[in-house]
This record gives C-alpha cells, sequence and structure tokens, in this order.
C-alpha cells in the first residue's frame, strides 16, 4: 500500500523550469488525478517518479519514509509502476518477452509457468493480446494495453497512467474505469493523467492542477464540471462550439476501390473536396494499415487508389509527397513525425528542405528557417521552448503541434489525420480542430480518424465505422451512440 509525498520538487532544463517547487501529497486507495496543459509538467513530475528522471531539488516520501528513486528498478521496488503515453518497449521482442523484460526471477525463465500467469491478467482484465506477437507488429493501442499489463504483472501498488483511454470504446472504458476503482478500493493508489475532463470527472477522487511547472490547487473532486476544471488549467476559457458550413463543392480528391492489404480487407469510399470522412474504432482494426497503403507505406494486394483523377496506386511516398498535396498527420509523432534530434525549425521544412525556400546552394538559410520556427511558436502555442532545442525534449502535446504546424502550413488539398489531437490540450485541441474545418471550408478533403468518438462524430460530415479490417457501414454521425458501438464490436444491429 503506498501513500506518496513530494516535497519542493523541481526540475530544470537549462533555463527552463518544468517542475517549480511542486509539494503534494497522494493519498493511499485514492484515484487522484493530474491536470494541465501542455507544458504544465505532468509528464516531467511523472518521469521522476517512474526514476526517468531526477529532481533537481525536494524530496519524495512514500509511507512516510524518505526515498531514493534514481532508475526505472528502484521506482518498481517502491511498487510505483507508470504507463507512459510514449511506451517503453522493445519493437523486436514478443508481447511476452517485453512483459517479463526486467523481471527479478531464478536461473531458469520457466516461460511456460509466466506465460500462464500472464495469460490469466489478459483474462481477467479483457486484453486481446496475442502474446506470442512481436511488438512492432502490434498497433499502437495493443502496445498500451502491453504497457499495462507490464505494471500488473509487476505487482505495482501506485499505479501512473498517461492518457489510459484513448485507444478504448465506450463500453470498455467503463470496464476499465471499474477495474481501476477495483484496485483503489483494494488500496492501490493510482495517478491519472488524462486530457478527457469528463472522465477525470467520473473516476477521480481528487485533483491537482499544474499550471506553468507550479502547483495551483488540489481539491476533492466534488460537483465540478468540465468548463471550472479548463479554467483552472488555462485561466478563463470560453469553450467554443464547432461548427461545420455546408458546402457545395463536388470534386472528388480521393477515391479507394476494394482496397486489400495487411489487415484491410475489400474496402471502398470517396472523400470530396469540402469533405471530412471520419473512422471510428477500436485502434487495431486496420486503420493504421489503411493510412500505411494511402500514404505507399506499404503496397497493396488488389484495388485502385485515385487522387483526383490519378491513379496513385502504389506509389511511394516520396513520390507523393513531391507531385500531390497531400498532408499526413501520423499516428505516431516520435517514430514517423518527427526526428526527435533537430530543432523545431528543421522540423518544419521535412518536406520541403530542398527547396529555394530554405536551400541555397546546399546551405540551409538559418533565418528563413527560424522565421517559420517562431510563428509555429506563436501561433500553435508551443510552450517551454528554448533557442536550438531539440523536439525530443518537448511534451508529446508540443511534438504533435509541430506537426500540425508542418503539415496545415501549404494549404493541401487531401489531409489525412491520424490521431491528430492525441496528448493536447483544451485550447490546444480546439484550435486543431478549428484550422482543419477551416481547410475543409477552403476545399481540402480530409480523412479524420480518431479513437475519440465523440471528437470523430463532431468533426465528420460522414462516419465510417471499422472492424477488423472492414467498413462496417458508413454512417450519418449523428447516429446514436449504441448503435455506433455496435458496429465498433463488429454487430450489425436490426
Amino acid at each position: 500500500m503506498v501513500e506518496l509525498r513530494l516535497k519542493r520538487i523541481t526540475k530544470k532544463f537549462g533555463a527552463f523550469i518544468a517542475n517549480d517547487n511542486i509539494s503534494l501529497t497522494i493519498n493511499q486507495g485514492n484515484i487522484h488525478a493530474i491536470l494541465g496543459e501542455n507544458g504544465a509538467g505532468k509528464t516531467t513530475l511523472m518521469n521522476i517518479l517512474s526514476g526517468l528522471y531526477h529532481p533537481d531539488d525536494g524530496e519524495i516520501y512514500i509511507n512516510n519514509k524518505l526515498v531514493n528513486i534514481n532508475s526505472s528498478k528502484s521506482a518498481i521496488d517502491q511498487g510505483i509502476g507508470m504507463i507512459h503515453q510514449h511506451f517503453m518497449l522493445v519493437p523486436q521482442l514478443s508481447v511476452l518477452e517485453n512483459i517479463i523484460l526486467g523481471t527479478q526471477g531464478e536461473y531458469r525463465l520457466k516461460l511456460k509457468q509466466k506465460k500462464l500467469e500472464i495469460q490469466e491478467l489478459i483474462d481477467q482484465y479483457g486484453f486481446e493480446i496475442k502474446l506470442d506477437a512481436k511488438v512492432e507488429a502490434i498497433s499502437v493501442g495493443m502496445q498500451q494495453r502491453v504497457e499495462i499489463l507490464k505494471v500488473l504483472y509487476r505487482g505495482a501498488k501506485l499505479l501512473i497512467l498517461d492518457e489510459p483511454t484513448a485507444v478504448l470504446t465506450p463500453g470498455e472504458i467503463d470496464n476499465f474505469f471499474n477495474i481501476l476503482r477495483k484496485f483503489a478500493k483494494q488500496g492501490k493508489t493510482i495517478i491519472f493523467i488524462s486530457h478527457k475532463l469528463e472522465e477525470v470527472i467520473n473516476l477521480c477522487d481528487f485533483i491537482t492542477i499544474l499550471r506553468k511547472g507550479k502547483v495551483i490547487n488540489t481539491f476533492e473532486n466534488n460537483n465540478l464540471n468540465p468548463q471550472q476544471l479548463a479554467n483552472m488549467m488555462i485561466g478563463e476559457h470560453q469553450k467554443t462550439n464547432l461548427t461545420k458550413k455546408s458546402l457545395s463543392f463536388s470534386e472528388t480528391i480521393l477515391k479507394v476501390d476494394n482496397l486489400v492489404v495487411k489487415n484491410i480487407k475489400n474496402i471502398s469510399f470517396q472523400i470530396k473536396a469540402g469533405e471530412i470522412l471520419g473512422i471510428a474504432g477500436v485502434d487495431g482494426n486496420g486503420q493504421q494499415e489503411l493510412v500505411s497503403v494511402i500514404m505507399g507505406l506499404i503496397k497493396s494486394k488488389k484495388g485502385k487508389i485515385k487522387y483526383k483523377e490519378v491513379d496513385i496506386t502504389n506509389w511511394g511516398i516520396e513520390k507523393i509527397i513531391k507531385q500531390l498535396s497531400i498532408a499526413y498527420i501520423p499516428e505516431d509523432r516520435k517514430t514517423t513525425g518527427l526526428i526527435s534530434s533537430l530543432t523545431i525549425g528543421k522540423n518544419l521544412i521535412l518536406k520541403q528542405y530542398y527547396s529555394y525556400s530554405f536551400n541555397q546552394w546546399g546551405t540551409l538559410k538559418k533565418k528563413a528557417i527560424k522565421i517559420i520556427e517562431n510563428e509555429a511558436i506563436n501561433n500553435f502555442k508551443i510552450r517551454g521552448v528554448k533557442p536550438n532545442i531539440t523536439v525530443g525534449k518537448l511534451s508529446g502535446g508540443n511534438q504533435q503541434k509541430i506537426i500540425l504546424a508542418r503539415e496545415l502550413s501549404n494549404s493541401p488539398q487531401l489531409i489525412i489525420a491520424m490521431q491528430p489531437t492525441r496528448g493536447l490540450d483544451i485550447a490546444a485541441t480546439e484550435y486543431i480542430q478549428k484550422q482543419l474545418l477551416k481547410a475543409r471550408e477552403n476545399g481540402a478533403a480530409i480523412l479524420y480518424i480518431s479513437t475519440e468518438l465523440e471528437e470523430v462524430r463532431k468533426m465528420s460530415d460522414r462516419l465510417a465505422i471499422i472492424y477488423r479490417g472492414r467498413f462496417m457501414d458508413i454512417v450519418d454521425p449523428n447516429t446514436d451512440l449504441e448503435t455506433i458501438g455496435l458496429l465498433m464490436m463488429g454487430v450489425t444491429p436490426e
């Protein structure tokens, strides 16, 4: 059983103060939310608790005992398990190997015994995971479930959950919350980080607000509403209602006919200019493969893909980027969206670094790059930056903003958006959604893929429900949640 107390925790990165004199108590048997906008210091603080960072100043107490958490192992030894927003997995190893990696045991691994033990956890919590599958071959959603199993298998008594519901259906979220409440009743302590304020209100016992690295307030969750929490996080914030104007564009921008590829079975659809086709479904049902084949990352086995009147089936991604007006917002910003070791400006020009605007006789134009970097920082409210900072040192939300700034900069005619607001705070999410709706009004066709059901319903003109590589149906986004939920589970309503 774990009670956690932090005293005057401070962490700096150069001149930037990520955590500023933070003092906080997390009581045993409670679900405690940590809220704050992007760059508020949430991830840094959790990385300190999980042993990835060491504070520059301050003390950590567990059950009133001063502890030194200087590695992931020491955090685990103290009963702390963190499920990271960015996964800590070895792609080349199997699910089973990743779960047992780093655990203590006897001289022999006893894989059969461990497999049985982990399979019991899988069955208990309803995770559909194949233990023999390679991590590099499974979806991002499945990888998150592997992370959950890792901390459960290690017997963690304090669980840190960073955006844990992004890949679950409404029904699965309810089930997951019931599991967390059961953990709390058993005396386990849970730190819950989420940008979904309704979830925080429904689940958590206490809430702490961080702003610019400091604790603003800690209070019991009692008769609160999302607007109140948003105001505490970012100051007075008036939530805007997104409106989709009726448009009359007629040109078909993207047409897909009978597409077959790994995990995709005879999918057909088209998107017109000024239209958003949303795709809803539990992560791992073929969404990534569909996007990958359209963008030329993998080849199709059958079917055709047309951009306007051009057959682009099995074009490579380099040809697509150079010849077509397509923006691509990838699901995994760290591995396919950005180069972590480069600056913000250099990441912004990845698709046009060779153009005269940024390159003269093989030398990059530093002044031109700095101009677009400053514009992106201001327009997208990228926080915690300093001169020449590399994007790998920024928060996940800030990294996502850089990708969006790059991809929307040249008024693309087709936008493929895969989880475009994942990890973003309220203000940033609204900003991104407004930018996408503005692009729609200017005639862009948008393929909008998200596991956030309410978000994809709100943004879409038509909504495709995907299950195991097939479109179950394409429906009106206002279709009732029960019907959509059944389709997401592969059930056709009578």
